[in-house]
């Protein structure tokens, strides 16, 4: 493979920009280092969906649901690189669906029951003997995710996302992300719960790595041009959260050696223990090809899909961001509108891809592998495309998946911790762009804060309270008014288009100007965007230029 040498870009200094191929070995580092980067948020969703799903103790459903996730975030990697954005954006789960889809299996009919009624014959069934029980749900979570997805495709595909974001500022879009992660806060009780000692020492960990010892870099032995040499190397900066959670591993399997945790599972701390789910590894195949209908069809029902709509838009405005962000990290010039309205399209087909699959959840751009470009500095889309594979190729073994799983539950709960409060804190590094002396300003942020906390936790508390008589509408009801970044976003983006406000203290003049960067910088080629193989045929049709997502569209930058 031919390395190319870097183009030059004004605005960082990169090793290597987005169109730059760099030799095939250090194309399957940094692909593996992106992997790793990933690794937590991506594994952190089927391990939330596994209680309310009903399967926290069938180690072997979990495993193929981690095999199942790796594997379509590295397929929807591909597509975004290749045909979406073409930027090096990486897939994965996305937080944002998380919180609708414990709102909708949280109704009665889905909560988690250690016996349910048979529809087919009404007798009796034991939950742990039947996978169809827990397929139900998933089935559900599938549907609700394929159908709300369509909208993010339309909102892509037809151009209207531009028009959307008019409406959407830092005090819409503040309330809606600080929520996803506030609301998460029980999840992490639970685990930490199981062991505080543990959980401490995870977040203790994970604390010291990212934030005090991050400027402190390692010798690492590399080999470069024929020899082996010694370079020094940001580790703790890179893997902050996966060295925390790595020792925390190895210190509860230590303990368990010798007995430190309880044997009896009803004893405080037997959580902790790492031989808990170890038939996982053996019962678990080597191969799991993940397959559309692993599950069975997806079912549809109008309340879960308008519980989901939430969390599409709240994931499809993230996105846009994401994608500037990347351009100026990557070396590319910012992203025309086709490309942002192919980028957004794409993500919508990827969500369909995952309903389809099964993870019980949706895929989006990862901010952190984003950030990873800024650090090392290098920009180039194969790596991301490589890092696309080794996702597929890693999601094919089982017992790689299975591995995972005895993970004690208070090391996920400290990383949980971590990793649901940055969630908030990127919410609320909004505000800075907004005039934070304006008693306007502070109304909207404290109403909308406090009613996605308030009116979804008291309904949760009294769920047959919203009774119309028709039990479709009560369903779409309760499962939109309990969850909370529908609630809080909702209200933060009425007040803020309805209570008069300029541009200024609103924040959106800075928003943008941040969101969209200084369009007379970088680089002013647009070529990276194009679609592989087919533009210059596109060129020469004249209808093309009035198609949104097409290379050749005509309307310009948002």
């Amino acid at each position: 493979m031919r390395t190319h040498k870097p183009e030059k870009n004004t605005s960082i200094d990169l090793l290597y920009s987005i169109h730059d191929r760099p030799p095939w070995y250090l194309c399957i580092v940094l692909a593996l280092q992106h992997y790793i980067l990933a690794f937590g948020g991506i594994i952190a969703i089927p391990l939330i969906l596994a209680e309310p799903l009903c399967v926290k103790h069938d180690h072997a459903v979990k495993s193929q649901l981690i095999s199942t996730i790796f594997f379509v975030s590295g397929l929807c990697t591909l597509l975004q690189t290749t045909f979406g954005t073409r930027l090096p954006i990486l897939q994965g789960g996305t937080f944002s669906l998380i919180t609708p889809t414990l709102a909708i299996l949280s109704l009665p009919q889905w909560k988690c029951q250690d016996f349910e009624i048979n529809p087919l014959n009404g007798t009796e069934t034991n939950f742990t003997a039947d996978p169809e029980l827990w397929q139900r749900r998933m089935r559900e979570i599938q549907g609700a995710v394929i159908v709300a997805s369509a909208l993010q495709i339309f909102l892509g595909f037809s151009g209207l996302i531009g028009f959307l974001l008019r409406f959407i500022g830092p005090l819409s879009i503040a309330p809606t992300i600080t929520l996803i992660g506030l609301s998460l806060f029980n999840e992490a009780g639970k685990k930490c719960g199981a062991h505080w000692g543990i959980a401490a020492l995870t977040v203790t960990l994970i604390v010291v790595f990212s934030q005090y010892l991050r400027n402190i870099e390692l010798p690492v032995l590399v080999y470069s041009k024929g020899k082996w040499k010694m370079i020094k190397y940001p580790v703790f900066k890179l893997f902050p959260v996966l060295l925390g959670m790595c020792l925390s591993w190895l210190i509860s399997y230590i303990l368990t050696c010798y007995d430190v945790f309880p044997r009896n599972p009803v004893r405080y701390g037997y959580a902790a223990r790492t031989d808990i789910s170890s038939d996982a590894i053996i019962n678990s195949p080597w191969f799991h090809v993940p397959y559309p209908g692993q599950w069975g069809y997806p079912t549809v029902s109008l309340s879960s899909v308008l519980g989901m709509l939430s969390g599409v838009l709240s994931s499809t405005v993230e996105s846009v961001g994401d994608y500037y962000t990347c351009a100026r990290l990557s070396g590319a010039p910012l992203p025309p509108t086709h490309a942002l309205n192919r980028g957004i399209g794409m993500e919508g087909i990827g969500c369909i891809l995952a309903g389809i699959w099964g993870t019980g959840n949706g895929t989006t751009s990862y901010s952190q592998n984003i950030a990873a470009l800024g650090i090392t500095k290098v920009g180039s889309r194969l790596v991301m495309q490589t890092a696309g594979i080794l996702l597929i190729f890693l999601g094919l073994f089982g017992k790689f998946g299975a591995i995972f799983i005895t993970i004690p539950e208070p090391v996920i709960g400290g990383m949980f911790m971590v990793m649901f409060g940055m969630i908030a804190a990127v919410g609320i590094s909004n505000f800075q762009f907004v005039d934070l002396n304006s008693s306007r300003n502070l109304f909207v942020l404290g109403f909308s804060l406090f009613s996605g906390l308030v009116i979804p936790t008291w309904l949760t508390q009294n769920p047959s309270i919203i009774n119309t008589g028709i039990q479709e509408i009560d369903q779409t009801l309760t499962v939109l008014l309990t969850t909370h970044m529908f609630v809080g976003g909702f209200f933060g983006c009425f007040l803020d288009n309805t209570i008069p406000g300029s541009d200024e203290e609103r924040g959106t003049s800075a928003w943008y100007k941040q969101m969209h960067g200084d369009k007379t910088n970088g680089n002013t080629g647009q070529s990276c965007y194009d679609l592989p193989f087919v533009t210059k045929y596109l060129r020469r049709l004249s209808w093309s230029r009035y198609i949104p997502f097409l290379p050749t569209f005509q309307m310009g930058k948002p």
